[in-house]
């Protein structure tokens, strides 16, 4: 007799809309990350273009990954997220929703893009409660800074975590990532982030 599927364990499910594959991996933990439109010069994107379709060996997905927010953490752009009402919008966002449609593990909302460790709850698929996060916010900021436009690059990484060893490391890298980048001495100094906070996750 054929084993039946745990009912909070949906089917993993791959999918794109033309830019990075996504892969709705159920309640499992996800590594993701969106960034604001501007938030990597085009000159740059074009030439990892280039440097792709003219080597022998792509690189793999942690290769790219690593090398985007390595671009990311150089600050790029207008960087809008690092005004207090801009970050305090995006921190709420991911707070709200927190043990309803997600379980939220760590953030840190870096000043041109956003880094979120969580679990989607069984019926929120990974991609809506991105979506909701990116169209709330775009409408919140903007309207806060007097802007129009596109706030939000189109899509977003994400990565399912392995094993224990991998969500801790995974953690630690989106606690660290200011302190990384060199916004502040100490985690817990970056206002928009887990660290700061001292509830239990």
């Amino acid at each position: 007799m054929a084993d039946k599927k745990r009912p909070l364990q949906p089917e993993a499910e791959w999918h794109s809309r033309g830019y990075l594959p996504h892969w709705e991996a159920g309640e499992n933990p996800q590594s993701i990350t969106f960034r604001l439109a501007d938030s990597l010069p085009v000159e740059l994107l074009q030439r990892w273009t280039q440097e792709s379709e003219s080597s022998e060996r792509s690189p793999n997905s942690t290769d790219r990954r690593r090398r985007y927010e390595e671009a990311l953490d150089k600050g790029h752009g207008e960087a809008l997220l690092v005004h207090p009402d801009a970050g305090a919008t995006v921190q709420s966002a991911l707070l709200h929703f927190d043990g309803v449609r997600y379980r939220l593990h760590a953030w840190s909302v870096m000043p041109n893009h956003v880094h979120v460790l969580s679990t989607p709850i069984d019926g929120h698929a990974l991609s809506a409660i991105v979506h909701s996060w990116k169209s709330f916010t775009a409408l919140q900021i903007n309207r806060a800074l007097g802007r129009q436009g596109t706030l939000w690059f189109p899509e977003y990484f994400d990565r399912r975590i392995r094993d224990e060893k991998h969500f801790e490391t995974v953690r630690y890298y989106i606690e660290q990532n200011a302190v990384a980048a060199g916004l502040c001495a100490r985690a817990q100094d970056w206002a928009f982030s887990s660290a700061a906070h001292t509830r239990l996750r």
